[in-house]
């Protein structure tokens, strides 16, 4: 059977919810390297999705095998091989029998090694070892096994540092940066903010058989104006939190300024009433309607649905009245 079969890669990265252009690059940078069998190394900052588009990468690989992920930090050298390589019967006290490891689990597939810089030098060796030979040896067996796993790692550490402090080698580093992928921060992406709100909240709202919550003007103006040290992982938590503790149908910015450390929300660019009573006379309903509009877009960083769920409106309708407002402009300039 071979290793890789044409897929879908629009399918591969189905659930990874994102309209922004650097994701979307890596995408594209994912699609042309996904077929080879060269190792991968996923850097980025803790919450930003790694093991997700480690998945993704494997999903558009097209590979017979299947997913495996471990958790390599705090394993020591010995731990390491176990897991990784498997032991013989007999190779210490209490083995009675082969143990295969994670790498003949991931035959033909992907073996996921997270935080790989906290690996000791012993085990980096090995790991060296595996991907220049593709060949290993179970614990207490001197029998080569050949590996069909391609290895892909994660780190949020700077491996820079670790090259210079010596605990991380060099040549490990170079043989696991043929293919490097960096995800951006969500404070670097937040025009995706509203996309993910409205997914985690569907998926809270599911989970906890509640309502729907309509998220308000200022609840989404506080999350984009947050700087999210903790990243996606942080944003759903907190969405489910909220979810969780909101007024069945609302998510209320009180119930997330509790649930996180998010400042206090600052007022809005333009106060409504002052705006359109300045002048004296009561705003027309077209004023009004064309200044809640914008005002949603722009809290929502110009997405669509995120407008019509804060302007309780369908998107359909949302995009009608923007149609209308382009051809009345149209129409005046003529």
């Amino acid at each position: 059977m071979p290793a890789t079969q044409p897929v879908d890669t629009t399918a591969a990265f189905a659930l990874i919810v994102t309209r922004d252009r650097k994701m979307h690059s890596i995408f594209r940078y994912m699609e042309v390297i996904a077929p080879t069998a060269q190792p991968v190394m996923i850097t980025g900052e803790t919450g930003t999705g790694k093991e997700l588009i480690a998945r993704a990468l494997h999903n558009a690989s097209g590979r017979s095998g299947t997913f495996v992920s471990v958790n390599v930090a705090g394993l020591d050298d010995i731990m390491f091989s176990d897991t990784l390589f498997g032991h013989g019967r007999g190779s210490f006290t209490g083995a009675e029998r082969v143990r295969n490891g994670l790498i003949e689990t991931a035959a033909r597939g992907t073996l996921f090694l997270d935080e790989i810089g906290d690996l000791s030098i012993a085990s980096q060796v090995k790991l060296l070892r595996l991907l220049q030979e593709s060949e290993y040896y179970q614990l207490g067996s001197d029998k080569m096994i050949t590996s069909t796993a391609r290895i892909i790692v994660t780190t949020n550490c700077n491996l820079e540092k670790l090259l210079a402090s010596n605990t991380f080698r060099g040549d490990l580093y170079y043989r696991l940066c043929s293919h490097h992928i960096h995800l951006p921060a969500l404070r670097e992406r937040k025009s995706d903010i509203p996309l993910l709100v409205d997914s985690f909240s569907r998926e809270a709202a599911q989970e906890m058989s509640r309502p729907l919550p309509l998220l308000s003007v200022d609840a989404l103006e506080a999350l984009l104006q947050y700087e999210f040290p903790g990243n996606i992982r942080e944003l759903k938590g907190l969405i489910s939190n909220a979810v969780a503790t909101s007024p069945p149908g609302t998510l209320v910015i009180q119930k997330l300024k509790s649930s996180s450390a998010i400042p206090p929300v600052l007022p809005t660019a333009i106060d409504f009433c002052s705006l359109l009573l300045s002048s004296g006379r009561m705003p027309t309903l077209n004023e009004a309607e064309e200044f809640l509009i914008k005002e949603a877009l722009r809290v929502s960083a110009g997405n669509q649905r995120a407008a019509a769920l804060m302007l309780g409106i369908s998107r359909q309708a949302l995009n009608k009245r923007l149609q209308r407002d382009i051809s009345y402009l149209e129409a005046q300039r003529t």
